[in-house]
């Protein structure tokens, strides 16, 4: 295909006429797809609705253990369903608390404790003048929103093919004690997929860090969540790395099965060292009795272990390869070339991210929106909502069928097209 730069005015003029009349058509069909978030599609739903019926009303309710789920106690989690969390993060059992249904809250916690009360002893953020977090960017813009909420900082750190641009995360960590955190999606990040090289996790684990209190928030959302059998990410363990560089309280780490059970219902868990643990428990036993234990019995009956997990997360791969796979087929069909976007093929995760010309993403996704298509704010993905370049779009291909998808992505391609073009000819 000819570049689009390569263009001269009047083609470009007569390109734009057709997309035009293209537009009209694509209005005129009053489509609506929602592609705002990464929420399973009604077919991964399915796949875990046996899980439903492991407990009923004639159920020994007790655990491995003998103790009652239905009662007090096991605050942390009971024991079969921290085992399951610990072999999906790749911890220790002793080194993980099981929660609630969703990560984010313990994140949430875990920031509203530093503030509060600070962190194992040292002066609680809210009483310092300054607090910063660095954020590595594309990223995810619920993070982003917990640390504006308490009013901290945030540095944006450009995320490469194989993780943050270390040697700014360690200027900045080594140096300004200020810094107390990072947010990290370390595998298939969200949004571009990205897996963190051996090199960039080792390079975490040996950060000299100004700032006794800083923590690294390490949310392996997508540790199991491949998408290919033959091409799959690995990662080092950042919680061995640490202890073996001499910082084993560095890391927080925060897992769930909200996208590999159920969003509304599943267990998620933070993983950390154990004066870490001690120091989360003293402030948590005084916050909650216990979680849903009776929910948590229901996860490690249905997926048993480990096993039994990776190959549940296999039928996710076959429900959302489909869908990838259109999205990614059409943007080589109808962009490759042009000049106008580039996008990463992602080998696992929720999300495929595309970078438009400078200046543009705005006008897609609200171009996208005039046609029955919803897609994530532009600037959701960088911090206060800003991205410098104008730039990043995150597409997310889970929730809608495979069909849909195809109509979805042919109403994108049309609509990153039309406002390429305008951009080209008011320059």
């Amino acid at each position: 295909m000819k570049s689009y730069m390569d263009m001269s005015r009047e083609e470009l003029l007569t390109l734009k006429a057709a997309l035009e009349e293209e537009l009209k058509t694509a209005e005129a069909k009053g489509l609506s797809f929602n592609m705002a978030r990464g929420k399973p599609g009604l077919s991964q739903l399915a796949i875990a609705m046996p899980m439903l019926d492991v407990i009923n009303s004639e159920s020994d309710m007790k655990t491995i253990l003998g103790n009652d789920t239905r009662n007090y106690g096991d605050w942390d989690g009971i024991g079969e369903c921290r085992q399951l969390m610990a072999d999906m993060m790749e911890v220790n059992k002793p080194n993980v608390i099981v929660c609630g249904n969703s990560s984010l809250n313990i994140m949430y916690d875990t920031i509203i404790r530093s503030m509060v009360v600070g962190v194992n002893g040292s002066t609680p953020w809210c009483k310092l003048d300054k607090v910063k977090f660095l954020c590595p960017v594309p990223g995810y813009d619920r993070h982003f929103r917990i640390t504006e909420t308490f009013g901290i900082e945030m540095i944006p750190v450009p995320l490469g093919e194989d993780g943050p641009d270390m040697d700014m995360v360690e200027e900045y960590v080594n140096h300004d004690e200020a810094v107390k955190g990072i947010w990290c999606v370390p595998k298939y990040s969200n949004p571009t997929g990205t897996t963190y090289s051996d090199e960039v996790v080792r390079r975490f684990a040996n950060l000299k860090p100004k700032a006794e209190d800083f923590r690294i928030f390490w949310d392996n959302a997508y540790c199991i969540h491949h998408i290919y059998e033959d091409t799959q990410d690995k990662i080092l363990n950042i919680l061995e790395e640490c202890e073996k560089a001499g910082n084993p309280d560095m890391v927080y780490i925060f897992a769930s099965t909200s996208k590999i059970s159920f969003p509304g219902s599943g267990v998620s868990a933070i993983a950390t060292s154990l004066t870490n643990m001690e120091y989360i428990k003293k402030f948590m036993t005084a916050q909650i009795i216990g979680h849903d234990k009776i929910n948590q019995l229901r996860h490690a009956r249905f997926f048993k272990n480990i096993d039994g997990l990776n190959a549940h997360m296999k039928k996710h791969a076959e429900l959302l390869r489909p869908k990838f796979e259109a999205v990614l087929s059409i943007l080589e069909s109808e962009l490759a070339g042009l000049g106008i976007g580039n996008w990463i093929k992602p080998r696992g995760g929720y999300f495929i991210s595309f970078e438009s010309m400078p200046g543009c993403a705005k006008a897609i996704v609200a171009k996208c929106k005039e046609l029955g298509l919803v897609l994530t704010d532009a600037g959701a993905t960088y911090p206060y909502g800003k991205d410098p370049k104008d730039s990043n779009i995150r597409i997310a291909p889970t929730f809608p069928t495979p069909q849909e998808m195809v109509e979805a992505t042919k109403i994108f391609v049309l609509c990153v097209k039309f406002v390429s073009i305008e951009k080209l000819l008011n320059q």
